[in-house]
């Protein structure tokens, strides 16, 4: 453990349950030009305890010291929240100001209100890709937050990738659709993979062309400002091979598929809620 000697009486930044995606915001947050001893943190296992003293610098203490934070991450798994409801309720510590981001599918902010009635509440839903900076991160403000307060969240959560405001309504839709997403992806670029190998290639080969593919077309999409079915019509001439494809394609109903894949995450997210 790191000599807590020299640590604030309160910390700027605290998170409960430093899991892969706050730990990932917690380095890159650092390599920003955090400072360690302004972080506390907590985790359940003493293995993650050390490892996160070990690896950070950061002081690893209970979660009602965490709670001082003047702005905490909220980061434990949604069914493990009761406990941590039960833990802070009715604590001073629930009762101080600040700010709260949650990044806990399925907690709504009115939930989070309750146990933190003075503090202003955003919650945010990043992706996987997040973890390399790559991610897409939806954020919900509070409605009484100022444009400072709201910039200073975009602020943290924009070390992680690409900072987008919603509504809380749409919580749910986003978490289906780019929380998800990454999974759906990568069991797409798994088959493409798989379908390289069975028309004769490497698979290294297979992966670096699939890559490259997947990451070319989302760029040229951006920069030109296209709608897929353009680009989908510019690759496809008459009686060739893109053709031929996108027939299976649409006679598997991978489109329909798709978007019922997406329709059955947003319903699950609700009944997590």
């Amino acid at each position: 453990m790191p000599n807590n000697s020299a640590v604030p009486r309160v910390p700027a930044f605290g998170i409960i349950g430093c899991g892969r995606m706050a730990e990932a915001m917690l380095a890159r947050l650092l390599a920003d030009g955090l400072l360690p001893e302004q972080v506390w943190v907590s985790a359940r296992s003493p293995q993650r305890q050390h490892y996160l003293a070990e690896t950070y610098g950061v002081k690893v203490t209970t979660n009602l010291e965490v709670a001082t934070a003047e702005t905490l991450l909220l980061a434990v798994k949604p069914q493990v929240f009761a406990d941590i409801e039960s833990e802070l309720a009715d604590t001073p510590v629930a009762q101080s100001g600040g700010v709260v981001l949650s990044i806990m599918a399925g907690i709504h902010s009115g939930r989070l209100r309750q146990l933190f009635p003075q503090r202003l509440i955003f919650r945010a839903m990043p992706n996987t890709p997040a973890q390399v900076g790559a991610g897409v991160i939806a954020l919900a403000g509070d409605s009484v937050a100022s444009e400072l307060e709201i910039q200073k969240i975009k602020n943290l959560l924009g070390v992680l990738g690409q900072v987008v405001t919603v509504s809380e309504g749409q919580m749910d839709a986003v978490t289906a659709l780019s929380g998800s997403g990454p999974a759906f992806i990568a069991l797409i670029v798994e088959a493409l993979c798989d379908a390289g190998v069975a028309v004769g290639l490497s698979r290294s080969l297979t992966q670096e062309l699939v890559y490259g593919t997947i990451t070319g077309t989302v760029q040229l999409l951006r920069e030109r400002g296209l709608h897929p079915a353009q680009l989908k019509d510019a690759v496809t001439s008459p009686a060739g091979t893109t053709i031929a494809g996108l027939e299976v394609l649409e006679v598997a109903g991978v489109r329909g598929t798709l978007m019922q894949t997406v329709k059955a995450a947003y319903e699950r997210a609700q009944a997590l809620n």
